[in-house]
């Protein structure tokens, strides 16, 4: 059974129908405008919970990817100072066999120990590079100077902490290398946890003091040393190497998530654009409709009806 249609009935009716293409109408417009189909977390409880996670393991994903940029930094400067050691070694062997021949004056080979020297002091400069202001050799102790120029750098022994970098989720990679590692450990005969008769320092002292003193052969038998040791510089080298490899490998599969991501979450967050146009073209003729019908339906007055 119907009850009485009134004319107060139609005119509730119709205004609440206005009323709903009027809201429909702002839901499509606010998504249009701000590009969005999810703009508080009423809109779609569901997809909020995705777009947060998305959101959040793209913060930790760049957070990644700042690690590697700076982790590359560091393996790079790390094997540029490698080559310059190596460099320093190899002159200081073309030295040694120089010095290493009889017929050599006593002036040529004070000339020659001179020149040992101030590869001995480019050696600790190298020894106490910083980079962004942290000492790169001594291990852990990044603030404090490798080589202390007060202290006998053959008996020095490095801080042999590592410095990690989280370039991925549960992955950490080492970026440094110990002085002691590259330049060698104290020579036989000073108290240390381990000691090689190749250490950089220790060979150049003797190289210099062989030539001082005119002793050609002991000049030549720091030659296998200085060979030994230019060996261990360079497997630290290929090390470096290796990881830098390890760290463009993590850049390309972070880059590749991050694609993911952003993919997933733009299908979460973002709205078709184009459907937002048609159905706010549909809307609005539909209310322009209830508009047009309204108006045939509350214009009619008593005065009407009494005609």
């Amino acid at each position: 059974m119907f009850g009485r249609v009134t004319q107060g009935t139609l005119t509730s009716q119709l205004l609440r129908n206005i009323n709903s293409n009027l809201n429909q109408s702002q839901i499509l417009q606010e998504k249009l405008s701000t590009g969005r189909e999810i703009n508080r977390p009423s809109d779609d409880p569901v997809g909020i919970t995705y777009a947060l996670r998305y959101r959040s393991d793209l913060a930790v994903n760049e957070r990644f990817q700042t690690n590697v940029d700076s982790a590359t930094s560091w393996l790079d400067f790390n094997d540029t100072l490698l080559s310059q050691v190596n460099d320093v070694l190899k002159r200081a062997k073309e030295l040694a066999v120089q010095g290493s021949n009889g017929t050599n004056p006593q002036v040529a080979l004070d000339n020659i120990a001179l020149e040992i020297k101030q590869l001995k002091e480019q050696l600790v400069d190298i020894g106490n590079s910083q980079l962004k202001g942290k000492y790169v050799f001594n291990g852990q102790f990044t603030d404090k100077a490798t080589y202390d120029p007060s202290v006998d750098p053959k008996t020095v022994v490095t801080d042999y902490g590592k410095l990690d970098y989280i370039i991925g989720a549960g992955v950490q990679l080492p970026v440094n290398l110990t002085g002691s590692d590259v330049f060698g450990y104290p020579p036989t005969g000073i108290a240390a946890s381990k000691n090689e008769d190749d250490n950089a320092f220790h060979v150049l002292d003797q190289m210099i003091s062989s030539l001082q003193s005119g002793n050609y052969s002991g000049v030549s038998a720091q030659i296998p040393f200085l060979e030994t040791r230019m060996d261990k510089v360079l497997t630290q080298q290929a090390e470096i190497g290796a990881r830098v490899n390890r760290v463009e490998l993590m850049e390309g599969r972070l880059k590749d998530l991050s694609l993911n991501l952003q993919t997933l979450q733009s299908k979460t967050e973002d709205a078709d654009i184009a459907d937002l146009i048609i159905k706010s073209k549909v809307n609005e003729s539909v209310y322009q409709a209830s508009l047009s019908v309204g108006a045939k339906i509350i214009a009619p007055t008593l005065v009407d009806f009494l005609r």
